[in-house]
């Protein structure tokens, strides 16, 4: 898992939050993130509080609000399935602005858009204060098998080859003339889906034959051990505490 560019969501920067260990940060994530999701939907107050944390958060990593909000607009699919709930479902009708709308559905959408919007903001903020190199790390760390680490470090690491291979095809077909205007472009569109496709098993032949004759023995090798203090430890679980206090106290009042 050797060095490389940082990617897209990363913003880089000097915080405490930047500063935490990665895999102090992954189990802070995934640790808020369950007990969001356990948070009973009734509970309206508990999600604005858990807002309010992740925007401290945010403003403690120094992180603008509009880089949040755009990163944030990965979760439009999500908000278009929640806003047809309440005309999909049944049970009981209430009307909203003229419209009947069933109550379970309204329900069900605040469920889905409060959750999966702090899922998702506590995501990109993960991912703009760590470098992939230190999120790899950090499942290493956490003793995630290591069949996934090497298939996740490989998946980033040729991602942007396999991009850059697709944009030089489509700059050779545009060098020919050919634009895709319509169905009946789709065959060569498919033609080239098929030869991107055969390019990315042959180069991916050739890099494993690479590593083979470098000595891989099917693990990568640590470069970097990556440690935490039982500071910041504590430091990292302050937000998924706080919320596991505000979940209680919604399940109790």
């Amino acid at each position: 898992m050797g060095a490389g560019h940082a990617h897209q969501l990363y913003r880089h920067g000097v915080s405490p939050v930047h500063e935490l260990p990665p895999h102090c940060k992954l189990a802070a994530v995934l640790a808020f993130v369950l007990v969001v999701v356990s948070t009973p939907r009734e509970a309206v107050w508990a999600f604005g509080l858990y807002a309010v944390a992740l925007a401290g958060v945010a403003a403690l990593a120094r992180i603008p609000a509009g880089h949040l909000l755009k990163r944030m607009l990965v979760e439009i699919p999500f908000v278009a399935f929640a806003v047809l709930l309440p005309f999909v479902a049944t049970g009981p009708k209430t009307e909203v602005l003229g419209l009947a709308l069933s109550e379970n559905g309204l329900w069900g959408a605040w469920n889905v858009l409060a959750k999966g919007t702090l899922g998702v903001a506590a995501s990109v903020i993960l991912a703009s204060t760590t470098e992939l190199r230190a999120l790899l790390l950090g499942l290493q760390r956490l003793k995630l098998p290591p069949l996934l680490v090497q298939i996740a470090s490989f998946m980033l690491r040729y991602g942007d080859v396999i991009t850059d291979e697709l944009r030089r095809m489509s700059v050779a077909r545009r060098s020919r003339g050919f634009e895709a205007t319509g169905v009946r472009h789709w065959g060569v569109l498919a033609k080239t889906a098929g030869a991107l496709f055969i390019r990315s098993y042959e180069r991916g032949e050739r890099v494993h034959l690479a590593m083979i004759s470098r000595g891989y023995a099917g693990t990568m090798p640590v470069i970097d051990e990556v440690t935490a203090s039982r500071a910041q430890w504590t430091y990292a679980l302050t937000l998924p505490g706080a919320a596991l206090a505000v979940c209680l106290l919604g399940w109790t009042l």
